[in-house]
């Protein structure tokens, strides 16, 4: 699943041609994604303007003139591109499958944007402005890397007592709101600190050098694209490049780029953890 960098990728290509515009018409091809669409949602959604396009840990937001706010989840396969006039031939060009085209915005400007799903897990939905922070996916959710609210200090308190091992409680959304499988097992890596290790242990030394770790991680993976490990690929079908970077992720019997030692893999709540056993403690 696409984690806070590529999400802000896409953010990112898509702001050009979508933010400070008009959709001027929506093509919905079939009922539902992951959940049904919004009620009349193509009635709803064109002719808005676009005031802002933002996002929110994995999520993509649009303020809308209308009054509500389009949320938009990329799910396990979502991938949006910007066409032209020929969005059949861009996708083609870039590896989409038309079959796969599920919604089509056609832009003031003469732009297409196209969100094609395979396996048609992200979502769209429609939420009032006025209450959004009550939006029910978001407003559980802790602060983002790279925000005013998170910090060391923030770690400090919002670990202590959990006795869940550190790497389950930095995928725990409502802790940290953004993080991933293939960016906590980076920054932990980087600070040395083993994904068993109980979250209970971390405040303090610990804390001090996983906060910035994950700032770090972040911003190069945002610098770099995103990582594209199977099915992610920007609005303009660039791949990202950060899988390159990777110290321990997916380097199972791969040597350690410090000590040598053979990087390993466990299953902790049903996802893959890559550590060093000899820099990690």
């Amino acid at each position: 699943m696409p984690e806070l960098p590529e999400v802000e990728t896409v953010r990112r290509g898509l702001a050009p041609v979508m933010e400070g515009r008009t959709i001027l018409s929506l093509l919905q091809n079939r009922p539902n994604l992951r959940f049904p669409f919004p009620d009349r949602f193509a009635e709803r959604v064109s002719g808005a303007r676009i005031e802002r396009l933002g996002r929110r840990a994995k999520f993509l937001t649009a303020d809308l003139s209308t009054g509500e706010v389009l949320v938009m989840h990329l799910g396990m396969t979502g991938r949006f591109t910007v066409g032209g006039g020929a969005t059949a031939d861009f996708q083609h060009a870039t590896g989409g499958d038309a079959r796969h085209d599920h919604v089509v915005f056609h832009m003031e400007d003469g732009h297409t944007v196209t969100y094609n799903d395979p396996r048609r897990f992200g979502f769209m939905e429609l939420w009032p402005a006025a209450t959004f922070e009550s939006y029910p996916r978001l407003i559980a959710m802790g602060p983002e890397p790279l925000s005013n609210g998170f910090s060391a200090a923030y770690l400090d308190t919002a670990l202590k007592g959990k006795a869940t091992p550190i790497k389950s409680a930095l995928l725990d959304q409502s802790i940290i709101a953004g993080l991933g499988n293939i960016y906590v097992c980076e920054a932990l890596y980087r600070s040395g600190i083993s994904p068993k290790r109980k979250a209970s242990s971390i405040p303090g030394q610990r804390a001090a050098r996983l906060a910035p770790a994950i700032n770090q991680v972040i911003a190069e993976a945002i610098d770099a694209g995103g990582s594209s490990i199977s099915d992610f690929a920007s609005a303009s079908g660039e791949l990202g490049y950060f899988q390159h970077r990777f110290d321990v992720y997916d380097r199972e019997h791969k040597p350690c780029k410090t000590c040598g030692a053979n990087v390993k893999r466990i299953v902790q709540s049903g996802r893959s953890s890559f550590y060093c056993g000899t820099c990690q403690r």
